[in-house]
């Protein structure tokens, strides 16, 4: 998928992270390629450090997961309403195709939780902001 830039995203399940080596799990998930984590929920400290690698982090809404929504994992996914912009707990809408053109649409909540999150990931992650702000001076 990397040779082919396809970008990836993570249908995960409950307490994400919960477990991890805390910034490394979040670093090899940015590695690998993935660029969104869709989760049930998150272990507090791994939703920030997938924010500071520039993965972003949207969670069902209650009551909704991979399997209440009939998700394989193998559908194409597309995000609306990041291009406009996003605020912390802002819904996006997510339309999953699986390869024979069955459509499953549904809403995730953004955990972007802080604008200064907001701001991290709008630079690709907490380094590249950093560095950033030091050139800029």
């Amino acid at each position: 998928y990397q040779r082919e830039g396809t970008p990836l995203l993570i249908i995960a399940g409950a307490e994400y992270g919960t477990g991890s080596s805390r910034d490394w799990a979040a670093k090899g998930t940015a590695l690998l390629g993935a660029r969104a984590v869709i989760a049930k929920s998150y272990e507090r400290i791994h939703r920030s450090n997938l924010v500071g690698m520039g993965v972003l982090p949207l969670q069902f809404l209650p009551g909704e997961d991979r399997t209440t929504l009939g998700l394989s994992g193998e559908e194409s996914y597309d995000i609306d309403g990041i291009a406009e912009g996003l605020t912390p707990g802002k819904r996006l809408t997510v339309r999953a195709t699986a390869a024979d053109g069955k459509q499953t649409t549904f809403t995730v909540v953004c955990r972007i939780d802080t604008p200064i999150e907001v701001d991290y990931y709008a630079h690709g992650g907490i380094l590249p902001y950093v560095l950033r702000q030091l050139v800029r001076g």
